[in-house]
């Protein structure tokens, strides 16, 4: 079988690769009539319309029947199987934030966003109305940050305008998805905030802050450490567990809402069952691409502007595994 080598949207070239990848290829739309291509015998590349066992491909067909636009259902979304390769997602995400600094942009300014609103947010009264804005676009925002991701993983033509997608791309849903699965979330907190409540406000009722003495403020903080905090630890390890199933089992609840434009309440069902099929991958995934971070952070946390990205781009690489259009 010949071997061809391909000229990508990046302009890179790659190959050699067989007919049946390109003809993959084109079938995902990473191709196009225009890709240029060039066998392993030719001299010079020529678009793949050009080569006549790729020329069926582009061929004129009927026009189609006028059909309802699809709409994507928790309880037909993804029901094949998958199989997450951790280390191929967060090489394949650095590959892809190495040649596209668009990626790296929408990083720095979704953190450029989030730090205004946290500054204006400590400003008296007015400050409440930032943080009140924040929280409601906050779904928005993470939801425009991820699209942005997965244009660019599917070659698109990807703007930093992207980012604000999630403005036009189901806003409500998005909201309620970051509001439920956080109140969730957070409930299993709850016996932990209990506890450490009934061990706090004993001694609350004796404390007299003086803000100008140090050492007395010093003693406080110490005191509540070993009076209420440390008590209260072993219900806060118990916690995090239930807590650490959810946070990965709605992992990919934002992105379904702003790419299948899913209801928050099926883009939670869909990721519920897809995960749970793998649940320790997808963790191990998150697992890793929090240390991919730490690293960043170690490095005076300028290492986050690369690392940030690369996890979010090794997330939606998973996510394209998981709900891609083959397995729905």
């Amino acid at each position: 079988m010949a071997n061809y080598f391909i000229i990508g949207g990046d302009g890179k070239e790659y190959g050699p690769i067989t007919e049946s990848d390109i003809r993959q290829w084109l079938g995902e739309g990473r191709l196009a009539s225009t890709s240029q291509c060039k066998a392993e015998s030719d001299a010079e590349f020529r678009p793949l319309e050009k080569f006549p066992e790729f020329a069926a491909a582009f061929a004129p067909s009927a026009p189609p029947t006028i059909a309802p636009v699809k709409t994507f259902e928790a309880k037909t979304l993804g029901e094949g199987d998958y199989e997450l390769d951790l280390g191929g997602c967060i090489v394949r995400g650095f590959e892809l934030v190495k040649a596209n600094g668009l990626l790296i942009g929408g990083v720095v300014v979704y953190f450029l966003i989030q730090l205004a609103f946290s500054a204006f947010g400590k400003i008296p009264i007015v400050g409440a109305l930032f943080s009140l804005a924040n929280f409601v676009m906050a779904g928005a925002l993470s939801g425009g940050l991820m699209w942005l991701f997965l244009r660019v993983i599917r070659g698109e033509a990807a703007t930093l305008g992207d980012l604000f997608a999630g403005f036009q791309r189901g806003f409500v849903q998005l909201f309620l998805g970051t509001l439920v699965t956080g109140l969730l979330i957070g409930l299993t907190m709850l016996p932990f905030i209990i506890f450490f409540a009934v061990k706090l406000i004993p001694m609350v009722k004796d404390i007299h802050l003086d803000p100008q003495n140090e050492q007395a403020m010093l003693d406080l903080v110490k005191t509540i450490f070993s009076t209420a905090f440390l008590p209260s630890l072993p219900v806060l390890l118990l916690c995090i567990i239930p807590a650490t199933y959810l946070k990965v089992c709605w992992n990919f609840t934002i992105p379904l809402i702003i790419d299948k434009e899913l209801d928050f309440g099926a883009a939670m069902k869909a990721s519920w069952r897809m995960v749970n099929k793998h649940w320790w991958q997808v963790f191990g995934l998150i697992l890793l691409v929090d240390l991919v971070n730490v690293a960043g952070l170690l490095l005076c946390c300028v290492g986050l502007i690369l690392t940030v990205p690369i996890g979010i781009a090794a997330l939606m690489y998973a996510y394209e595994t998981i709900f891609s259009a083959e397995k729905e």
